[in-house]
């Protein structure tokens, strides 16, 4: 009764915001189109779309459609490329999301040495997510989630592969330039400059500003790390950054870490994955030289101290 090709037509209108538009995209003509529509209608019993003028709104039914079809189209769409893949000889493409902004820089480090290891594998890499990188995951969307604020769900791994201190970083004309760690309300007169996240899944605010019941004069929001760091170094404002991120900066730009509180925050990048693919052997190769890396950057930062 109800297949893919009506759930195809269902994310196509939506998508397209026409049956004529959508028609054109999946090859129909608007006609066959029409009359799989309502032959459907007819085989469920109820409707999916009700016109209002020229323009189609769906029903309770057709949203509840559409919802289904955002979820298993994906599936579908990854299974058959993947198949493909498998036929054509190649071991596949690895699709990776990232929640959160500095973690791309630290992804860099670990591509590099991968394609050496895995030449036959593709990397994506995906930022946006339809539903959210849970729900990304959970779609089939992406493979691997990058995200330091795993949330553990049946179905899902997350895997800890790299450690590393959230600090504050302030520029040369800066009270706090050359101090070893700041408390919240050192901040109440400072524009406090962050990544565009909501503050209360930000760290700076979470887990050091709101339990003290602290907050910046101001909060400026900022989509690039370049930018943001020239702006602190120019006493445009501070921002909270890993201190390994901040310590490359610094062979460039007068920044200076200070540690946040007396005890700091510690942080950690989780791998997150599908159990049913843990056994995948590029998935799992990348988890384990996630983990190498961090060690050996750990190793590294001994030996400098």
């Amino acid at each position: 009764m109800l297949d893919r090709h009506h759930l195809m037509i269902l994310r196509a209108v939506d998508q397209q915001g026409s049956l004529t538009a959508a028609a054109d995209t999946l090859c129909l003509t608007q006609s066959a189109l029409s009359h799989s529509v309502r032959k459907l209608e007819q085989q469920l019993g109820t409707a999916v779309w009700q016109k209002e003028g020229r323009r189609l709104r769906l029903t309770q039914a057709g949203h509840y459609l559409l919802r289904l079809a955002e979820r298993l189209l994906p599936q579908f769409e990854h299974a058959e490329t993947m198949m493909q893949q498998f036929a054509s000889g190649q071991r596949g493409t690895l699709r990776i999301g990232m929640e959160c902004h500095p973690c791309y820089e630290w992804l860099l480090k670990i591509v590099n040495p991968y394609f050496k290891q895995w030449p036959d594998v593709d990397v994506d890499v995906r930022q946006k997510f339809q539903f959210g990188g849970m729900g990304a995951l959970y779609g089939h969307e992406i493979d691997l989630l990058v995200t330091p604020d795993p949330l553990h769900r049946s179905g899902l791994i997350f895997e800890p592969v790299f450690d590393y201190e959230q600090v504050l970083v302030v520029g040369p004309d800066h009270p706090l330039y050359g101090k070893h760690q700041v408390e919240p309300v050192q901040l109440s007169d400072d524009i406090l400059i962050t990544y565009p996240v909501e503050p209360e899944r930000l760290d700076i605010f979470n887990r050091f500003l709101t339990p003290a019941g602290c907050s910046p004069r101001r909060h400026k929001q900022i989509e690039t790390t370049d930018i943001m760091l020239q702006m602190v170094a120019a006493g445009r404002g501070v921002a909270a950054l890993p201190r390994w991120l901040v310590s490359e900066y610094q062979q460039r730009l007068p920044l200076h870490p200070l540690q946040l509180g007396k005890s700091g925050v510690a942080k950690q990048i989780f791998l997150g994955l599908r159990k049913e693919d843990v056994e995948t052997d590029y998935l799992h190769a990348f988890v384990e030289l996630a983990r190498c890396h961090n060690t050996l950057t750990a190793s590294a930062d001994a030996n400098r101290i």
